[in-house]
């Protein structure tokens, strides 16, 4: 399991559980999956905890996340999902894509995304989402933002997705 803790590099790059850990602040529920999905123990078995299966969809997230040097959540349809999976292709990464809305089991894709809705700023689209090195980069304002002030490049060669 990914430890959490405060893992973030100048970059704004941070780790699948630490992006989940964020959400702490949120409501106690969001504390208590934090802490679950850390794996760190439990203070009392009738604390607020999130359910199990939101639990399990925030673990779901950071095992995905981490399973590849680059791995974009993405929807088929989506014009601003393209476009970062273009930019990647086109730098020589051959990303992970998960299509959330082609996923078995439609509920499971709306679960993702909505989990990782939370993990990113208010009023940025819930797609696409990438993680690079199994951090959390961000949406396609990050993506691209780093593209352009040359901050990507490195970080795709820091996490092994460039050999370049």
């Amino acid at each position: 399991m990914l430890r959490m803790g405060v893992q973030q590099a100048e970059s704004g790059v941070v780790s699948a559980a630490a992006a989940a850990a964020g959400m702490a602040d949120a409501a106690p529920e969001a504390d208590a999956m934090a802490m679950m999905v850390s794996g760190a123990p439990h203070s009392h078995p009738h604390s607020h905890h999130a359910p199990p299966s939101a639990l399990a969809v925030y673990e779901r997230v950071a095992r995905m996340a981490s399973g590849n040097a680059v791995v974009v959540f993405s929807a088929s349809g989506c014009c601003m999902c393209h476009v970062v999976k273009r930019l990647l292709l086109g730098l020589g990464v051959g990303p992970t894509v998960y299509e959330l809305d082609q996923m078995a089991g439609a509920a499971g894709g709306r679960e993702i995304q909505a989990a990782l809705a939370q993990l990113l700023p208010p009023g940025q689209p819930p797609v696409p989402v990438v993680f690079v090195g199994g951090r959390l980069l961000g949406g396609v304002e990050k993506v691209m933002a780093c593209h352009i002030n040359g901050t990507l490049v490195p970080l795709l060669k820091q996490a092994g997705a460039l050999w370049l």
